[in-house]
């Protein structure tokens, strides 16, 4: 049987809803905004009160609000151009661990594909882009990409106590 968390709605977010189950099932977060960079902030929120009623460190709500921001970021920019489109995200907490996937409807794209960035050269010598999939990389756990009935599926993944969370 489930039963409302309480969980703030955004003005930015088109909606959310968070919803705890009862006994071993996970806590789950259902999260649909427009594909602006000003939805941001209400996802970073509503994960926020999501994992902290988990219990999770506020090094884990960093990293994760940090890994969101990104994998939003470049969906409006790159996946949707600044055009109108939709993010999708559904998140779950079973056993410590957070799963959150991202969904959209912009033209495929494999951000897995991107190299990691050079961080050893210097500034000027850098080629522009790929910190944002290389810091998702660095700030989760595990990421993986799909692309299934015209939507990307990006999964990032976070323990509750992660290596390095302390």
């Amino acid at each position: 049987m489930s039963h409302a968390v309480p969980c703030k709605r955004s003005r930015r977010a088109a909606r959310h809803v968070c919803t705890q189950r009862g006994g071993d099932l996970p806590a789950v977060i259902d999260i649909a905004i427009p594909a602006r960079l000003d939805a941001v902030p209400g996802v970073a929120g509503a994960i926020e009160q999501f994992m902290r009623k988990a219990g999770f460190p506020d090094q884990a709500i960093l990293d994760i609000q940090l890994a969101l921001e990104e994998a939003i970021a470049n969906t409006v920019l790159h996946g949707y151009h600044g055009g109108p489109g939709t993010i999708a995200l559904h998140g779950s907490i079973a056993d410590n661990l957070l799963v959150v996937e991202i969904m959209d409807a912009a033209p495929p794209f494999d951000p897995l594909t991107v190299p990691d960035p050079d961080i050893t050269s210097p500034l000027e010598e850098r080629r522009v882009g790929g910190l944002g999939i290389y810091l998702i990389r660095k700030v989760t756990d595990m990421v993986t990409y799909g692309y299934d009935q015209g939507k990307n599926i990006l999964v990032i993944s976070k323990r509750k106590e992660s290596p390095g969370d302390q």
